[in-house]
């Protein structure tokens, strides 16, 4: 319930009117027809009676919550996840740290590049001129805007993260590390070509195939740990009602991107992450409306470089759908994992195991 009008009247500018019953009207004409139905249902509201069964009540989109007999993990999960959560405006930006001196081992924890600090800049610069672009498209369409929202950035304890986000830092911007957006461990396949990945595990190489989110090579983590890892990161996504800049490894953008945009487990492999796209996700009651912005392409005589083979991304035109994926799911030995589309089976290596297919960056 809400009975705070400061909190109506924001709610009904930042939200309402950008519904699909509002589409192409003017939004003052759009705010006043929204008035008048709130008072049209009015008369037609009754209060829940206090009741003694378990529930949950929200007062004033979090300001207040009443909780009665909520016994249970599942539902005191459920509890903090919704103290977390609100319906404020705020745009959420991911982006690949830059390229490191040492880019094909897991181990290594080296600083960036010449190239990668190159990239650092670019991105800082870019990411202002889509904030600015983006404050200018809310105020033509005459949603209420915060001209002074602050932006924090996020980073993994990884140098090449967070060093990438020191352009930000010098700037006076909040950087903070986080310990759980580290990369995907590759296990055994550290620093493994794919042939040598192939010949050295044919076994465990099948298996990957069969079903690249919940496969663990040995002494690795699969997707799915690293989904359970990333559980925290969630929440706090959910929390944060500042503009946020997330600079981590590629393999951590897919769980979050995945799960902002409503992916099905079984394709969080499959979203391309490349280095020098910005991608824009803005969450809002409607759906999520995400954008991927490329910025930059390296400097000349220098391609873009990925922290490992698994995570270079752009110009694989052989990469496959889902569709295609699931077509050859079933297969069972080795030899038939050769038939398998080769695109997928990008190896586990270096600082990911990640595996590369190209879906549609887009919301509902």
């Amino acid at each position: 319930m809400c009975d705070n009008q400061d909190i109506v009247i924001s709610n009904i500018r930042s939200v309402k009117i950008s519904s699909p019953d509002y589409k192409g009207w003017d939004p003052e004409k759009a705010i006043e027809d929204y008035m008048l139905r709130i008072k049209d249902h009015e008369i037609h509201y009754e209060e829940v009676d206090e009741t003694n069964w378990p529930h949950i009540k929200i007062i004033n989109v979090g300001e207040k919550i009443m909780i009665n007999k909520i016994y249970g993990y599942l539902q005191t999960r459920i509890i903090f996840f919704l103290m977390n959560i609100h319906n404020k405006y705020r745009t959420i930006y991911f982006a690949r740290s830059g390229q490191s001196l040492i880019e094909h081992s897991y181990k290594a924890d080296s600083d960036l590049s010449e190239v990668g600090w190159e990239y650092s800049e670019k991105l800082k610069d870019f990411v202002f001129q889509r904030r600015e672009k983006q404050l200018a498209e809310r105020k033509k369409l005459g949603i209420t805007v915060d001209e002074n929202k602050k932006l924090t950035i996020w980073t993994s304890t990884r140098r090449r993260s967070h060093h990438t986000a020191w352009p930000f830092q010098k700037l006076g911007y909040r950087v903070v590390e986080k310990n759980q957006m580290c990369e995907i461990n590759p296990g055994v396949w550290d620093g493994l070509s794919p042939e040598l990945a192939r010949e050295r595990y044919p076994d465990e190489w099948a298996r990957f195939l069969r079903d690249p989110y919940a496969h663990r090579a040995p002494r690795a983590e699969s997707y799915h740990d690293l989904c359970v890892r990333l559980e925290p990161i969630i929440v706090e996504l959910e929390h944060e009602q500042d503009d946020l800049l997330i600079i981590t490894h590629a393999s951590v953008i897919r769980c979050l991107l995945a799960y902002l945009i409503g992916l099905p487990s079984s394709e969080v492999p499959a979203v391309e992450i490349a280095r020098g796209d910005l991608i824009q996700v803005t969450p809002t009651s409607y759906g999520v409306h995400s954008e991927a912005f490329h910025f930059w392409s390296g400097p000349e005589g220098h391609p873009t470089e990925y922290e490992n083979y698994a995570e270079s991304t752009m110009g694989r035109s052989d990469i496959p759908t889902i569709e295609e994926q699931e077509e050859t799911r079933s297969v069972k030995s080795v030899d038939e994992a050769k038939t398998f589309p080769e695109a997928i089976a990008i190896q586990r290596v270096a600082d990911t195991g990640d595996t590369v297919f190209t879906v549609p960056i887009t919301g509902p």
